[in-house]
C-alpha cells in the first residue's frame, strides 16, 4: 500500500502555488496498466494524481479478480495530505472500482467513471470466476456471466454477454450502492461501446442515484467507443484483442464534450472562466 510500490505513480502540481488542490486517484481498466499519460494531462491542469497499478504488481492478485478495496482505500490515504478534496477517476473496470471506493470512503468529493459499470462483475482466477472486489476478505456479491454465450465476431464484441446476462439475474445482487456516493458523479460513455452496454451502466447509476434525490451527470456520444480520447490525449493501446466500438473520430468527440465536465467535477484550473485546454 506504500507510495514506494514501483507501479504507483505520484504526480504533483508543476506550480504548485496554483494548483487546484484536488488529489486524483487514477485508475486504469482491464489492460492493467498504469495511465501515466492521463495522469500527466490531470496534472497540467493543476490537480495531484496518483496512478496505480492494481494487479499484476507485487503482492498483487495477478489479475482482476478479488483485488481487496483497501488496497484503492489506502492509495487515498496517500493522497490525502497532498490534497484539501479528494476524487477518483476511473476506466472500465476501474470504474467499476472508483464507484465502489466512493461509496466507501464518504472523504471523497467527486468521481468520474469513463465507461464505467453499474453492477460487479467477476474475474477469472483461471480455474473458476469469483467477484472482481473484496472488502474486508469477503468477495463482493457480482453478476455472473452467461455461460452459454459465445461471440459472433472476430474479434469479439463483449457487448452482448454483459447485456444477456444482465437479463438473466434474477435479482440485484452486484448492484453498485452508488447512492452512497456523498460527493459528485460524472459519467462518460459511448453509444457503441462494444465492450459492454457503457451507456445503461450510466443511466442505471443515475437513475438509482436519482431515487434517493442525487444528481448524477452523463456525457454520452452515440458513436462512440469503449476509450473515450481527451482533448490532449493519444488513443489508448494494449489490453486484450477485442471490439470496442467506436471510431477515433467518434472518440475524440465523446472526449472533447467531455472535459469540460471533467475539470468542473474535479475542479481543475481555468483560465478567464474557460477550461485550459491542452
Amino acid at each position: 500500500m506504500a507510495f514506494e510500490d514501483p507501479g504507483w505513480t505520484l504526480l504533483r502540481p508543476e506550480h504548485p502555488a496554483c494548483g487546484s488542490g484536488v488529489g486524483v486517484l487514477l485508475l486504469a481498466g482491464s489492460s492493467g496498466r498504469v495511465d501515466v499519460p492521463r495522469a500527466r494531462l490531470l496534472q497540467r491542469h493543476g490537480a495531484t494524481v496518483l496512478a496505480v497499478r492494481w494487479f499484476g504488481g507485487p503482492g498483487q492478485q495477478p489479475g482482476p479478480h478479488e483485488v481487496p478495496l483497501e488496497l484503492f482505500l489506502g492509495a487515498l490515504d496517500v493522497l490525502r495530505p497532498e490534497a484539501d478534496d479528494l476524487a477518483v477517476v476511473g476506466t472500465s473496470f476501474g470504474g467499476e472500482a472508483a464507484l465502489l471506493v466512493a461509496a466507501e470512503d464518504p472523504g471523497v468529493r467527486a468521481v468520474v467513471g469513463f465507461a464505467a459499470s453499474s453492477v460487479v462483475w467477476p474475474g477469472w482466477t483461471g480455474g473458476a470466476w469469483t467477484s472482481h472486489w473484496t472488502l474486508r476478505s469477503r468477495p463482493l456479491p457480482f453478476v455472473p456471466l452467461d455461460p452459454g454465450w459465445t461471440p459472433d465476431t472476430d474479434p469479439p464484441r463483449f457487448r452482448g454477454l454483459y447485456e444477456r446476462s444482465l437479463a438473466a439475474r434474477a435479482d440485484d445482487s452486484g448492484d453498485i450502492p452508488v447512492e452512497r456516493i456523498a460527493g459528485d458523479v460524472l459519467l462518460v460513455a459511448g453509444g457503441d461501446d462494444g465492450v459492454w452496454p457503457a451507456e445503461a451502466f450510466a443511466d442505471r447509476v443515475a437513475a438509482r442515484r436519482a431515487a434517493h434525490g442525487l444528481r448524477t451527470e452523463v456525457v454520452r456520444h452515440r458513436d462512440a467507443g469503449h476509450r473515450a480520447v481527451l482533448p490532449g490525449e493519444e488513443p489508448a493501446q494494449g489490453g486484450q484483442r477485442m471490439d470496442r466500438g467506436g471510431s477515433p473520430e467518434a472518440d475524440a468527440a465523446l472526449g472533447r464534450a467531455a472535459w469540460p465536465a471533467v475539470v468542473r467535477h474535479l475542479g481543475l484550473e481555468e483560465l478567464g472562466g474557460r477550461a485550459v485546454l491542452p
